[in-house]
C-alpha cells in the first residue's frame, strides 16, 4: 500500500488545518488507517485511528475534541480535520495503514505502510 499525505502548513494558534492521505495499491489488505506525529526531539506518537468502514475511531487524549478523523472509501482517502490548534501540535504528521485496527492503535511498530510526512507548524 502506498500512501500520499498532503495538507500541512503554517497556522496561528486557534486556527485549523485539514490533512489528507490518499491510499493506493493493495488497500484491501489493510483494515485501518491512522495518523501519527513526531515533534523535534521526540518520539513518534499516535494521534488518531479509523477502521475502513469509518465505524470505529480512536483519538489520543491530547487531541480528543479538537481533531476529527474521517474516511472516504470511494477515494481511499483518510482525512484529519484539526481545529483549535496549539503550538504543541507542531510536528511532522504521518499517515499509516495497518493490517488490523489494533496495529494502528496498540502495535505501531508493526505498521509497514507509512506516508511521507507533512509538516504542521502552529505559531503562538
Amino acid at each position: 500500500v502506498q500512501l500520499q499525505a498532503s495538507g500541512g502548513g503554517l497556522v496561528q494558534a486557534g486556527g485549523s488545518l485539514r490533512l489528507s492521505c490518499a491510499a493506493s495499491g493493495r488497500t484491501r489488505s489493510r483494515s485501518a488507517m491512522g495518523w501519527f506525529r513526531q515533534a523535534p526531539g521526540k518520539e513518534r506518537e499516535f494521534v488518531a485511528a479509523i477502521n475502513w468502514n469509518g465505524g470505529l475511531k480512536t483519538y489520543a487524549d491530547s487531541v480528543q475534541g479538537r481533531f476529527t478523523i474521517s474516511i472516504d472509501n470511494a477515494k481511499s482517502t483518510v482525512s484529519l480535520q484539526m481545529n483549535s490548534l496549539k503550538p504543541e501540535d507542531t510536528a511532522v504528521y504521518f499517515c499509516a495503514a495497518g493490517e488490523t485496527y489494533n496495529t494502528i492503535v496498540r502495535r505501531p511498530a508493526h505498521i509497514d505502510s507509512w506516508g511521507q510526512g507533512t509538516q504542521v507548524t502552529v505559531s503562538s
